[in-house]
Formats: structure tokens, C-alpha cells, sequence
């Protein structure tokens, strides 16, 4: 589970996005980044989730924001979800749990009283200097850019 806290430094990364561009954290030094990381390609939640960050990608990027998403899922099903959502955004493959076990996002859910490991909904508001801002336990999936932008304000 989660042990970040938010004023520690943003473990570093790399990985490959839908489009198998190399991408690490260091590339956004003196960015602020919206790390966001959700279940599975196109169900029902993360496709809210996504369209949301996709409908304010505009807004979000005026306010300086850089948008990396992270699933477990591989660079063919990422690509797969961009083109039928146009989402404007990389979408990082981790099938290997490299940057999900960093971020401690992995661990023990429950559905209908089935217990069962998945992934656990987060996103990490990063600052300029890799400083963890935010992070979001239950981001509101239908209004997630708009609580980025408030508590990235506040």
C-alpha cells in the first residue's frame, strides 16, 4: 500500500507510453505533473476518468499541468483506449508493476465481498521539483481535473 507521503520526493521512473516513447519522470523537471494511476483500459471508471482529463486537457495545460497515465495494461491495449477516446495524454504500459509497486498503488481490494489484488485508484500531484503535492486516494472520477486544479491552488 500507499507509504508516500505528500512533501516527499516523487520516486523516479521510466517507462513506455501507448506510442512506446521512453518516458521518465526526469523528463518533466521543472513541470508540474498529474501521475495518475487507474485499473484497466477502457472500463467504466477509468473511461470517466480519462474523458474527464481528456474534456479539460486544454485547462489543465494552461495551468502547467503535464498528464501521465500508468495501468498495468501493455502499449497495445494503451493505444487501443487512446484512439477510441482520443485521449491527448501518454499513457504509461507497467505490466511488470515496476512504477505501481513504487508508488505503492498495488495491493487488496474487495468487490461484491470477494477479496482480490488489483490496483488502487490514486493520482500524485508532482511540483516543479519532484515534490509530491497531492495525492489523491479516491479521485472523483467525473470531476477529477477540476480537483486537481483546487487543491493544486489552494
Amino acid at each position: 500500500m500507499i507509504t508516500l507521503t505528500e512533501g516527499s520526493k516523487a520516486p523516479a521512473f521510466n517507462g513506455k507510453d501507448q506510442d512506446g516513447n521512453k518516458i521518465s519522470l526526469s523528463d518533466f523537471k521543472g513541470k508540474k505533473v498529474v501521475l495518475y494511476f487507474y485499473p484497466e483500459d477502457d472500463t467504466p471508471t477509468c473511461t470517466v476518468q480519462a474523458c474527464n482529463l481528456r474534456d479539460n486537457f486544454g485547462l489543465l495545460k494552461k495551468e502547467g499541468f503535464i498528464v501521465l497515465g500508468v495501468s498495468p495494461d501493455d502499449e497495445a491495449k494503451h493505444k487501443k483506449f487512446e484512439t477510441k477516446f482520443g485521449l491527448p495524454f501518454p499513457l504509461i504500459a507497467d505490466t511488470k508493476h515496476t512504477i505501481i509497486d513504487k508508488y505503492g498503488v498495488w495491493g487488496e481490494k474487495q468487490l461484491y465481498g470477494r477479496k482480490y489484488m488489483g490496483l488502487h485508484r490514486t493520482t500524485f500531484l508532482i511540483d516543479e521539483k519532484g515534490i509530491i503535492k497531492k495525492i489523491f486516494l479516491r479521485p472523483k472520477s467525473k470531476q477529477h481535473a477540476e480537483e486537481i486544479i483546487a487543491a493544486w491552488n489552494k
